[in-house]
């Protein structure tokens, strides 16, 4: 597992750090509808001592149509100063499930400029079932802080990007859905849109990443990524339904030292509604 990972936390050093004036517990749970939970109802029942809660889908662009896309650096920094957290603060996120959302709130964060972000190996659910403190009633209202976002446009890939690179294929593009929606033989969750994926794509489900609710071990990644051809100076971008699990890729990425990584913050949601953009099915594809 990747606990002593220097983008993880483990719960042991976390307990002995709440409390410290620099820390900052940021709760980013969020669910898929089958999981039929509601991560902020969770949130306000229960959570680590000191705990904020970051929603995703209210920290976002209010002006896109698409689901929880990227705040602008305005609003991002507006939107978690007031809860309470800076960019130069320990920052460490956590998730109920573990692995699920949490590395999506890791990357907007540090692609707006924290120094410092972990999250917290096993998520809450591991937390809860360990006796590990837990507060509860109502949460603590934070005491603002000055964010100073420092923005990392080149980390954020658009649809012009994508079609680009169907032509010139510089960029390996990973797409974290499950290989059914891939192929383009399940349905998608989400009405109107296509089937299949972006051409030129390959397929890496996130849980085959993940096990018991951490990244599995660093030999173990590298080899699933090599199985799906990268290569170190071979820039990625990662994507998914609506840029959620895309981000547990970038996060993977990321332990393994590959840096020239990107993240499709529309993922399929925009481009399988989008009229004229190419869609592939694997009996089209070369596996």
């Amino acid at each position: 597992m990747t606990s002593d990972n220097r983008f993880f936390i483990n719960a042991d050093e976390l307990q002995a750090r709440i409390g410290a004036p620099d820390l900052r517990i940021v709760d980013a749970s969020w669910y898929l509808p089958a999981h039929g939970r509601d991560g902020r109802a969770e949130f306000e029942a229960a959570r680590i001592p000191g705990a904020v809660f970051f929603d995703i889908d209210a920290i976002s662009d209010k002006t896109s149509d698409l689901p929880h896309m990227l705040a602008s650096p305005a609003q991002f920094a507006a939107a978690v100063g007031a809860l309470g957290i800076s960019e130069t603060d320990d920052i460490v996120v956590y998730d109920a499930l573990g692995l699920l959302s949490a590395p999506r709130v890791w990357w907007n964060f540090r692609i707006m400029g924290a120094r410092s972000v972990r999250i917290l190996s096993g998520g809450f659910d591991r937390w809860r079932a360990a006796d590990r403190p837990v507060e509860t009633g109502a949460p603590h209202i934070p005491q603002p802080a000055v964010f100073n976002a420092a923005f990392q446009p080149g980390r954020v890939a658009s649809l012009d990007d994508m079609r680009a690179n169907i032509k010139s294929s510089r960029v390996l593009v990973l797409d974290a859905r499950s290989f059914g929606r891939f192929a383009g033989t399940d349905p998608e969750p989400r009405a109107g849109l296509a089937s299949g994926h972006i051409p030129g794509s390959k397929s890496l489900p996130w849980e085959t990443l993940v096990a018991d609710g951490e990244l599995k071990d660093i030999d173990t990644l590298r080899e699933l990524f090599r199985a799906v051809s990268l290569d170190e100076s071979r820039p990625v971008i990662t994507t998914c339904g609506s840029g959620v699990s895309a981000a547990i890729l970038t996060l993977a990425l990321e332990c393994l030292g590959h840096e020239q990584n990107a993240l499709y913050d529309g993922s399929w949601t925009e481009w399988g509604s989008t009229e004229d953009a190419p869609v592939a099915r694997w009996e089209e594809s070369s596996p």
